[in-house]
C-alpha cells in the first residue's frame, strides 16, 4: 500500500467522538481525491445531489437498496475504523456487514463474560424479561419469565387484534404450509423477519456477538433475536396488526404491505438507536466512551 494514499497514515478519530449510523440509499459511494463522496438520485430521507461524507465522524454507514461502493470506500473506511453495513430500505434486512466496532472489546468482552456464567447470563436474561414485562423478577426462574410473558403476549394478540379489527383464534405458523396462515399470524411472521433484520443492525453496529443469545441459544443470530423480542409488543406487534388491515393495491403482497409498514415505523420510532441504547445498558459502556 502506498504512503499518503487516500490519508491512510493518518490516525483515526476515537469512537467517543463521533455520530451514530448514516444511511445511505439510492447512489454510488466513491473516493475521490480522498474523500468520500455520495452521488445519490435522492430519496425519502435525502434529496439528490453529491455529497461529501465525514466519514471519520461516523461510526457506521448503513447502505440500502440502490447503492454501490468502491473497493477503495472499503479500504478507506476499514482503516478509519467506519463500519459498513448492508441492510435493507431502513434495516428491515440485513445482508452483510463490514468487520468493525468499537475501539475497543469491553462490550463483547462482558457479553462474552456474562454469557459464560451461568449466574450472570440468567440476570441478563432477567432484565430482558423486566424489559417485556415492566418490572425485574430477581428471584425467578427462566421457565417461570416465559410463562409470564406467554400469557401477557397473548393478552397483547388479544388487544391488538381488536383495536385493529383483525380475527384472532391465537398465534399459530405452519412451516410447511405458510400460506395457510390467517392474515394476522401471517403479518406478524413478515413483521418479526423486518425487526430481525434490524436487531442485526444493530447488533453489528455496537460490535457485540449475535452467536451469544441469552434467550434464544441454537440460531446463529440468537443475541440479534433476544434484542428483537424487547420490541415485539411495542414495535412488532403493531406494525403486523395494523398492515393485516391496510388496503391493498393490485399487485401488493401482504409482506410488502408490512415491510413498507416496517420502514415509516422504524424511521418515526427510531427503533435501531432504541436497540442500541438497550445494548449499551446491558453491557455496560466500559470502553470509557469510545463505543460506537
Amino acid at each position: 500500500m502506498l504512503k499518503g494514499r487516500l490519508g491512510l497514515e493518518t490516525a483515526r478519530i476515537p469512537q467517543a467522538d463521533r455520530h451514530g449510523a448514516l444511511w445511505l440509499g439510492r447512489g454510488n459511494l466513491v473516493v475521490d481525491a480522498g474523500t468520500l463522496r455520495f452521488v445519490t438520485a435522492g430519496y425519502d430521507d435525502l434529496p439528490s445531489g453529491d455529497y461529501a461524507l465525514p466519514f471519520q465522524t461516523v461510526s457506521c454507514l448503513v447502505l440500502q437498496p440502490g447503492t454501490t461502493i468502491t473497493h477503495d470506500v472499503m479500504r478507506l473506511c476499514a482503516r478509519h475504523g467506519t463500519g459498513i453495513v448492508a441492510a435493507g430500505e431502513a434495516g428491515v434486512r440485513l445482508y452483510a456487514s463490514m468487520p468493525f466496532g468499537p475501539d475497543r472489546s469491553a462490550r463483547a468482552r462482558r457479553q462474552v463474560e456474562d454469557w459464560a456464567d451461568l449466574n450472570r447470563r440468567t440476570h441478563v436474561a432477567r432484565r430482558m424479561y423486566a424489559w417485556r414485562l415492566g418490572e425485574l423478577f430477581p428471584d425467578a426462574d427462566i421457565t417461570v419469565l416465559r410463562g409470564m410473558e406467554g400469557a401477557r403476549m397473548k393478552a397483547t394478540y388479544k388487544r391488538l387484534s381488536d383495536a385493529f379489527g383483525v380475527q384472532w383464534a391465537g398465534r399459530r405458523f405452519d412451516r410447511a404450509n405458510p400460506e395457510k396462515d390467517s392474515v394476522g399470524n401471517a403479518a406478524i411472521n413478515h413483521a418479526a423477519a423486518a425487526v430481525y433484520g434490524l436487531a442485526q443492525v444493530a447488533v453489528a453496529i455496537t460490535g457485540t456477538i449475535p452467536q451469544l443469545g441469552f434467550i434464544h441459544e441454537e440460531k446463529s443470530i440468537a443475541f440479534a433475536l433476544d434484542v428483537a423480542d424487547m420490541v415485539r409488543d411495542r414495535v412488532t406487534l403493531p406494525i403486523a396488526f395494523a398492515a393485516a388491515t391496510m388496503p391493498r393495491r393490485p399487485g401488493d403482497t401482504l409482506e410488502r404491505v408490512v415491510r413498507k409498514t416496517a420502514i415509516k415505523v422504524f424511521r418515526e420510532q427510531k427503533v435501531v438507536a432504541l436497540m442500541i441504547d438497550r445494548i449499551k445498558e446491558l453491557f455496560g459502556d466500559d470502553d470509557a466512551g469510545s463505543d460506537a
